[in-house]
């Protein structure tokens, strides 16, 4: 009885194994390719094969994006052991081109293209030459990996590779799909999944399509540079605003959450590694010691800010292999204008706030004077020249103890640490001012 219980469970084992290799995965690479592509991709694969599909379909429409985001991609698609098959629908330029050249096998809609993937800026200019290189190798390595045309990948790259009967020396490789189903880039024509996946006789399996995740959308969402660049005012905003304020509030709070989704998405995309992470936390360490423990704006403050901009600045230049003045100044432009609009921010809110009704409502609007009446406890004048001594640190307001009673007080300067002997040298109403008395040892004692 047990051999046959042993026998069926078996039997049952190899039975889900093989039914759980009956699946295909698609993933879509459309848009812009940037770095919050290649999480969703890397999740795609790394399911894939988790559950032993027979394939990994990319449907890639594309005119192309980062280059680092591309490298990052085809590092995860060559280095998987399952079967690729770049689908390309109606356009694989630049950036695309690597990927899909990265796969084992690709498929043109008829009408498509690919092809142009030299490097350029911003403004669609081409860079300068390390680029270039740079380029060259990873399209040539990769074509070469999968048994396709080095000369022609190249060429994609440098018009000055020169293939027989297809380009002279002056123009980039861009291939229609007949082209590039003659020249052996493409290894097939075909006009849909549905004959992808017969022409790979893989359509008795089933289908998983794959799209990217809420997670991942927001983690994209948040690597624009237009919302990194918001939350990096913010940050901003936040923290110099906890700077000139006591104790610890909103602002502070909204800047510190602001920083933490930029590093949180930028250490997804591997941008920020740890270092940068652990550079910002000392450096928020450093301010809050300024906020809370030492008074003024001193060394730890300002050593702060300088820590915390330049794990900003780490974190969005990132492992660029083609790290240059051009992307460190975009850097700086970018990290300065956001601490610009910060300090524009916090002045018209200084100007205006007070002066606005919604202001207004959370404050009394009429001065409640003690000619008119008010009154919350009796004239201290009677305090003027007294002598006592500070329980508390004056910084400048606090609690001192004088002629045997706890008052609060505030002082004429910085601060007055507790326990030192203080004077009573003006009294406005409820305001009692001090001052240390520097030049008596031990005149008045404590009690």
């Amino acid at each position: 009885m047990k051999s046959v219980l042993t026998h069926i469970c078996l039997l049952f084992l190899f039975t889900s194994s093989f039914f759980a290799q009956q699946k295909v995965y698609v993933a879509y690479i459309e848009g812009d390719i940037d770095l919050g592509l290649a999480p969703y991709i890397s999740r795609v694969i790394a399911n894939a094969e988790d559950d032993e599909a027979a394939a990994i379909i990319f449907k890639i429409n594309t005119f192309g994006g980062r280059v680092d985001a591309a490298t990052q991609i085809k590092d995860a698609i060559i280095g998987t052991d399952r079967l690729t098959i770049a689908f390309i629908n109606n356009r694989a330029i630049s950036a695309g081109a690597l990927i899909a050249i990265s796969c084992n096998k690709i498929v043109m809609v008829k009408g498509s293209s690919i092809g142009a993937a030299t490097v350029v800026d911003q403004t669609g200019e081409k860079v300068g030459e390390k680029y270039q290189s740079y380029m060259r190798s990873e399209m040539r390595s990769t074509a070469e990996r999968n048994g396709r045309r080095v000369d022609i990948a190249e060429g994609m790259v440098d018009e000055r590779i020169i293939v027989a009967g297809l380009v002279d020396s002056t123009q980039l490789i861009t291939l229609t799909s007949e082209e590039a189903f003659n020249y052996g880039i493409a290894d097939t024509l075909l006009n849909s999944l549905d004959e992808v996946l017969a022409y790979f006789e893989l359509e008795d399996f089933e289908t998983v399509k794959h799209t990217s995740n809420w997670a991942e959308d927001v983690v994209r969402f948040l690597n624009n540079p237009i919302i990194s660049s918001i939350l990096i005012m913010i940050g901003f905003f936040g923290l110099l605003a906890e700077i000139k304020s006591p104790g610890w509030g909103l602002p502070g709070t909204a800047g510190l959450v602001a920083l933490s989704l930029f590093f949180g998405s930028a250490y997804i995309l591997q941008l920020a590694s740890i270092i940068e992470i652990l550079l910002f936390i000392i450096g928020l360490g450093l301010i809050l010691v300024e906020v809370f423990v030492i008074p003024g704006f001193g060394v730890a403050g300002i050593s702060g800010i300088i820590l915390i901009i330049a794990s900003l600045f780490l974190a969005m230049v990132g492992e660029d292999p083609f790290l240059d003045m051009e992307a460190v100044s975009f850097a700086i432009i970018q990290l300065s204008v956001a601490l610009l609009m910060s300090l524009v921010f916090i002045f018209l809110l200084a100007k205006y706030l007070p002066k606005s009704n919604i202001f207004k409502k959370f404050i009394l609007s009429e001065e409640e004077r003690a000619i008119a009446g008010y009154t919350s406890r009796k004239d201290a004048k009677e305090l003027l020249g007294a002598k006592g001594i500070a329980l508390t640190t004056l910084r400048p307001a606090g609690t001192a103890k004088i002629n045997g009673k706890r008052v609060d007080v505030v002082t004429d300067s910085e601060y007055i640490e507790n326990g030192k002997q203080i004077e009573v040298i003006e009294v406005e109403g409820m305001r009692i001012v001090v001052r240390e008395i520097k030049d008596l040892d031990n005149e008045y004692e404590k009690g």
